[in-house]
């Protein structure tokens, strides 16, 4: 089995292969923004988000910490700090969810529903 910083690494390098702009924080890879487009047909089309996304050193035995960093008005992000509040993310997560890309893949999936039931 790979060790967590080659797992890092070659998870980031799928994250920086694919269509998402990538930005790095320093010359570290545990820090880093990811920007993608609101999806059709959703209430966020046209819409550019922005999340930041950190890996702890523990990673990818310990979950990503993602948050937004531009405005965005879901009920699974906390509106004062960006922070995604998925329970994949937050709560259940496995080295098996361990790929970034698909950190990344669940931000677009909330940014697509919004439920509105949420709030009622």
């Amino acid at each position: 089995m790979s060790s967590p910083s080659k797992r890092r690494e070659m998870d980031l390098m799928k994250l920086m292969m694919s269509d998402y702009k990538v930005e790095m924080v320093n010359d570290g890879m545990q820090e880093f923004f990811v920007e993608f487009r609101g999806p059709n047909e959703s209430i966020y089309q046209g819409g550019v988000w922005k999340v930041r996304v950190e890996l702890p050193d523990a990673y990818p035995y310990k979950s990503p910490s993602i948050g937004f960093i531009n405005k965005i008005y879901h009920p699974n992000v906390d509106e004062m700090s960006g922070s995604v509040c998925l329970d994949v993310i937050n709560q259940t997560w496995s080295p098996m969810f361990g790929k970034i890309d698909l950190s990344i893949l669940l931000l677009v999936y909330i940014a697509s529903y919004f439920y509105l039931f949420h709030y009622l």
